[in-house]
């Protein structure tokens, strides 16, 4: 059986409508709690797939967050080697800066609540193609992040330029959530409960309302990248294992 790690940030930030996916596609899935668990002893190759979940903390802040050292170390090697990883939000500003792009806090200010994404001409040759007929996805950031260099951008908001990239052939950045399913989403309500009545024109009403209108047909969208996704990443290992005739 193939394994999955998945860096969790806050409890009810989890891979949400990847998890049967990943389960239809014979991963086990592991979680490791950063600030209880032990990065620092993770083998960065160890995992066949390794994903790195969002939190209400900057992709810059290990000064007060140490273990965002070893987060940066793990994906460094990873990205080096290509191996597969995933990064929704936080993770995906933690690959953006090991790329070394620039994290920083938005202009435009926080993008929270659903809202639709616009894909590049990449993006709708990529795995995110069936995200092309979502009306909304949901948001849930301040920070942002200039393009690395070298990585094909897949999406942009109204708010943000750089909603998805992906690096070298199974390296995977999402800034908004994808993941999201309408069962658990309510925690999200309940554990930003400050973040949201300290930002203008946000509120659990209307997120809620909008959950209902526009979670389930994500959640559906979302399984279809998923599985192309892993697909995608089997297929370029499996080339990259292939011995090299001379």
């Amino acid at each position: 059986m193939k394994t999955a790690i998945a860096i969790r940030h806050i409890a009810f930030e989890d891979v949400g409508s990847l998890a049967p996916v990943l389960e239809d596609q014979r991963y086990s899935l592991q979680y490791l709690d950063a600030g209880a668990d032990d990065l620092a002893n993770l083998d960065p190759a160890s995992p066949d797939l390794l994903i790195i979940l969002g939190g209400p903390i900057g992709a810059y802040d290990e000064q007060d967050y140490p273990f965002l050292k070893d987060e940066l170390r793990i994906l460094k090697h990873r990205l080096e080697a290509d191996l597969p990883t995933l990064g929704i939000c936080l993770g995906a500003q933690l690959i953006a800066r090991v790329l070394g792009a620039k994290v920083y806090p938005g202009s435009a200010g926080k993008e929270i609540g659903w809202s639709p994404i616009n894909l590049s001409e990449a993006g709708h040759q990529s795995v995110l193609q069936p995200l092309a007929t979502a009306d909304a996805v949901l948001h849930w950031h301040g920070d942002t992040f200039t393009l690395p260099d070298g990585c094909d951008r897949l999406a942009s908001s109204a708010k943000y330029e750089n909603q998805a990239f992906s690096y070298k052939q199974t390296i995977l950045a999402l800034q908004f959530h994808p993941e999201v399913i309408t069962q658990t989403v309510g925690k999200w309500f309940i554990g930003h409960a400050c973040e949201i009545g300290s930002t203008t024109d946000v509120t659990v009403a209307a997120l809620r309302q909008d959950t209902q209108k526009y979670g389930k047909t994500l959640q559906h969208l979302a399984s279809l990248c998923w599985r192309q996704w892993l697909t995608q990443i089997e297929q370029a290992t499996h080339l990259r294992n292939q011995p090299v005739n001379v």
